[in-house]
């Protein structure tokens, strides 16, 4: 809760992609990884790249940390979550409380998960940068993947979590791959806070989230997703997505469930 309320505080400027407020969003989480004991993917966590759009040219870093697996160390599970947003707009803050400062710091809470219950396949903790532009940093990831593509057997990505006035939180992906299928379907909530529904992928007659964030570029690369978020709220996009419109209990409990499920998938064989 207190790394949403940071991240989503006025001084980091509503994170957008080349900014000083991505820059200090950047070394906030390198900080927490360190602290969390979270060790770099290559030889920093830093992964630089460029891109343009509208003419214009933007330098976007994705921040990517490595826990070694207990028992299948070549094998990877990437937990994704983008933490640029949309900046100043007309002298207003985009804040993204939910969107996406929910996701990255369930990333923290993952990595301090692994410190009591270290994970069987190793895990790529990878905070993305420029989604709002295009899942540029994940595009660029998956092209560039640090470790071979073969090697990530899924990805779990988190894009707004903290909050639903139904207490639900949806996971997209199940279509495509069965073990995920199974994985999800077979979950029972053991506090009835969060209600975890398999859709959006396209075939329920709801909206496809499909593509709608970073997981799209593994799905695009043929590797197994689950993609939690939640329904698009009055909030979404504005800049009124502050830390005091999260739902405190939906969220905490949302990470729990995300972990819980991520540990089925991390004890199972793809």
């Amino acid at each position: 809760m207190q790394h949403v309320k940071t991240l989503s505080s006025d001084s980091f400027e509503g994170r957008r992609t080349g900014t000083e407020g991505a820059i200090k969003t950047k070394k906030y989480i390198i900080n927490q990884f360190y602290s969390l004991k979270v060790k770099p993917l290559g030889k920093t966590f830093e992964q630089s790249f460029s891109f343009s759009q509208h003419r214009r040219d933007y330098k976007g870093v994705n921040v990517l940390g490595f826990i070694k697996g207990t028992l299948k160390p070549e094998k990877y599970i990437v937990i994704s979550a983008h933490y640029d947003h949309e900046g100043v707009k007309h002298e207003r803050i985009y804040n993204g409380a939910d969107d996406n400062a929910s996701g990255v710091s369930a990333l923290f809470s993952f990595a301090e998960h692994f410190q009591e219950h270290p994970p069987k396949h190793s895990v790529i903790l990878a905070a993305f940068d420029a989604e709002e532009l295009g899942l540029q940093g994940s595009k660029y990831y998956v092209k560039h993947p640090v470790v071979p593509s073969k090697q990530i057997i899924a990805n779990v990505n988190m894009d707004m979590i903290s909050r639903s006035d139904k207490n639900e939180l949806f996971a997209v992906g199940t279509s495509f791959n069965e073990n995920l299928k199974s994985i999800v379907k077979s979950y029972k909530s053991t506090c009835g806070k969060v209600k975890l529904i398999a859709g959006h992928d396209g075939y329920d007659g709801l909206d496809n989230w499909t593509y709608s964030s970073d997981h799209a570029s593994f799905y695009k690369a043929g590797i197994p997703f689950l993609y939690f978020g939640v329904e698009d709220h009055e909030d979404y996009h504005k800049p009124t997505d502050d830390y005091e419109n999260i739902h405190p209990e939906f969220y905490t409990e949302a990470v729990n469930v995300i972990i819980s499920v991520f540990k089925k998938i991390d004890n199972s064989s793809f």
